[in-house]
């Protein structure tokens, strides 16, 4: 099991002058194969399925806070994510980065270091008339 990523959703946003960072997530059967930074959302180990499920699970969560007052994006486009991680990174690294962001809002040092440990990772996005899209980092 350690040998298989964790598949996560998240959104950097701020409500009422505070900053949130709600997730979804997942894990996967196995690694995924080929090459992960290659760039394309399209090739065939993209968990397309789940990605789309725990998109709309996270965004319908986003969706409910509403009631408590406005939120806004806290990283412009690159607000919502998508990333594999490794399970073992599940308990620590990735609380700490969630806690330091919560705490500083420094979104660049929070990307970065969820880059550093993802398997790979991609940004969530939507133009008129198309569907949502993954763009890998």
């Amino acid at each position: 099991m350690a040998d298989s990523p964790y598949l996560i959703a998240l959104a950097l946003m701020e409500q009422q002058g505070k900053r949130a960072l709600p997730l979804a997530g997942k894990s996967q059967s196995s690694t995924p194969k080929g090459d992960h930074k290659s760039g394309n959302a399209e090739c065939i180990d993209f968990p397309e399925e789940d990605a789309k499920s725990l998109a709309l699970e996270l965004l319908l969560r986003i969706w409910q806070r509403t009631d408590d007052g406005p939120l806004s994006r806290a990283f412009g486009p690159e607000s919502l994510l998508l990333v594999e991680i490794p399970m073992e990174c599940l308990p620590e690294d990735l609380p700490a980065l969630k806690a330091a962001w919560i705490e500083s809002g420094d979104s660049s040092t929070f990307i970065n270091g969820l880059r550093k440990i993802a398997v790979r990772g991609w940004t969530l996005a939507i133009a008129k008339y198309k569907p949502v899209s993954f763009d890998s980092w």
